[in-house]
């Protein structure tokens, strides 16, 4: 299977897990999607200073710049086999 293969099942068994992660790595999850899927960040951080979920999710992503999308692919499919116990 083909890292491009492994990442789709990987996001797919996200949206069937057990429990509901905590927010911390809903945002590990949401960052590494983004990296993964769209390369480094590319829109601008939310304007109202009271989007405080906009601003997690920004920062988080932001935070992974330079990594490459390979890197985040398999860092997503590890995290989401680590989920699934």
């Amino acid at each position: 299977m083909s890292l491009q293969q492994s990442f789709e099942a990987a996001v797919a068994a996200s949206k069937t897990l057990d429990a509901k992660p905590d927010n911390d790595i809903l945002l590990q999850l949401y960052s590494l999607y983004k990296q993964a899927t769209e390369g480094d960040v590319n829109i601008e951080p939310p304007a109202n200073m009271f989007d405080f979920v906009g601003k997690a999710k920004y920062d988080a992503w932001a935070n992974l710049r330079g990594k490459s999308r390979e890197d985040a692919m398999q860092q997503y499919i590890d995290l989401v086999n680590k989920l699934k116990g």
